[in-house]
C-alpha cells in the first residue's frame, strides 16, 4: 500500500473542532508565518482541503499547521486554515493550538502558569496558560487590535428588509447583527437553520454594500458574521453565534443561504464585538466580558487599553477559554484515492 501524503494530527476542540497538524508537511518557504500562509494558499492548498473536506472533515472543522517560528521570541508558529479562508488570526484555534503544544510536550509545561509567545500570520501572540496536573485548564491570549469600521449601518437584505449591522475587525472582519431585530429568533441549537439563513443573508448583503479595508492585510474582506443578543445564563454577559461559510452565498439563490455555525464562543468574533461595545460606551477598559456561544461554551474577554490603528479607534483585547484533546490521528492520502482534494456534497455543505 502506498500513500501520496500523510499527516500527524491531534484533534482538539473548544466546542468547535480545531485540528492541529503536528507533522508531515514539508518545509514551507517564507520569512514570516504570514508569508508562509500566503505560500500555502497559493501552492499547497491540498493540505487544507484534505483535512477539512470529506471524507476526513465536515463543515465546522478548522485546522492549524504547526511550523517553526520565524520570530526568535516565539516558541512555535501556526498557520490557521478554515473552510473559506486562511485566517491571519483565530481565537478558538489559538486556544486549541496552545493546549495541544503544551499537553503533548512540544512546548514544556510549567505549573501553575506557562507563558510564551506564538507566531500567527497576524504576528506575535502572547499566551498565558493555567496548568494543573498536566492539563491546560485555561488559555488567555493577547489578540491583535480590534476596531469597528461601521456602526449601525443599514443594509437592504432580501426577505428581511432593512437591517442594521456593525462591521468590526477582531482578527477577521465580522458582520455583527443584533438578534433583537428578529423577534422570532432564539440563539439555541434547535434554531440553527434559521440562524444560518439570517446570518448568510446579512453577511452577503454587507459584503456587497459595505466595503472594508484593513491597512495591514490588503485584500481581506468580510469573511464572517455573528448574531448576538442578551443571554439568560447568569454566568455570561452576552450571547453570540458566528457562522462560517463553506461556499459562495448568492442572494438570488436561496439554497446558498446557509453556513456552519460556530460551536465555540469565537475569540476573534468576541474581540470584534467588544470593540463595538467599547465604542458605544457599553464596555469599560479591563471590565470582564463573558461571551456565551451556541452550545454554552464561554470565553472571557477584556479590553486592556484603547488603541489607534491607522486612524481607526479600537481596543487591545485579551480572550480566555479552554480546549480539550479528543484524538491522535494519522491522516493519509492513498495513491489510488479518487479524491485527492477531498469533496463536498450539497446536503450539508
Amino acid at each position: 500500500m502506498g500513500f501520496k501524503r500523510s499527516f500527524d494530527v491531534v484533534q482538539a476542540h473548544c466546542g468547535e473542532p480545531m485540528h492541529v497538524i503536528t507533522g508531515g508537511v514539508p518545509t514551507i518557504p517564507g520569512d514570516t508565518v504570514y508569508e508562509q500562509m500566503k505560500w500555502m494558499r497559493e501552492n499547497d492548498d491540498q493540505v487544507r482541503n484534505l483535512v477539512l473536506k470529506e471524507p476526513r472533515g465536515y463543515p465546522p472543522v478548522n485546522c492549524n499547521l504547526i511550523v517553526p517560528a520565524k520570530d526568535p521570541r516565539a516558541a512555535a508558529g501556526y498557520i490557521i486554515m478554515e473552510q473559506n479562508e486562511y485566517c491571519v488570526m483565530s481565537g478558538g484555534n489559538t486556544i486549541a493550538v496552545a493546549t495541544v503544544l503544551l499537553e503533548t510536550g512540544m512546548i514544556p509545561m510549567k505549573e501553575p502558569v506557562t507563558e510564551f509567545y506564538l507566531e500567527a500570520a497576524a504576528g506575535l501572540i502572547k499566551i498565558k496558560a493555567d496548568c494543573h496536573n498536566g492539563k491546560v485548564t485555561q488559555v488567555t491570549f493577547t489578540n491583535v487590535p480590534a476596531f469597528p469600521v461601521y456602526l449601525d449601518a443599514e443594509i437592504d437584505v432580501p426577505t428581511l428588509g432593512k437591517i442594521k449591522v456593525d462591521i468590526a475587525w477582531g482578527g477577521m472582519f465580522y458582520c455583527l447583527i443584533d438578534s433583537r431585530q428578529f423577534p422570532w429568533l432564539k440563539l439555541v441549537p434547535s434554531q440553527g437553520k434559521e440562524i444560518a439563513r439570517i446570518s448568510a443573508l446579512c453577511y452577503q448583503a454587507a459584503r456587497e454594500q459595505l466595503p472594508v479595508h484593513h491597512p495591514d492585510y490588503p485584500g481581506i474582506g468580510i469573511t464572517g458574521s455573528e448574531i448576538h443578543g442578551p443571554t439568560e445564563n447568569p454566568n455570561a454577559d452576552w450571547q453570540s453565534v458566528d457562522t462560517v461559510y463553506t461556499g459562495e452565498v448568492d442572494l438570488n439563490r436561496p439554497e446558498t443561504w446557509t453556513g456552519a455555525l460556530d460551536r465555540c464562543a469565537c475569540g476573534t468574533g468576541t474581540c470584534a464585538l467588544m470593540s463595538v461595545k467599547y465604542a458605544r460606551g457599553e464596555l469599560k477598559l479591563n471590565e470582564p466580558f463573558r461571551r456565551e456561544g451556541l452550545i454554552g461554551i464561554i470565553f472571557t474577554g477584556h479590553a486592556l487599553e484603547k488603541v489607534d490603528i491607522h486612524g481607526y479607534k479600537g481596543i487591545k483585547p485579551t480572550i480566555g477559554g479552554e480546549a480539550w484533546i479528543s484524538a491522535y490521528c494519522k491522516y493519509v492520502l492513498d495513491e489510488t484515492d479518487p479524491f485527492p482534494n477531498g469533496f463536498t456534497v450539497g446536503d450539508i455543505w
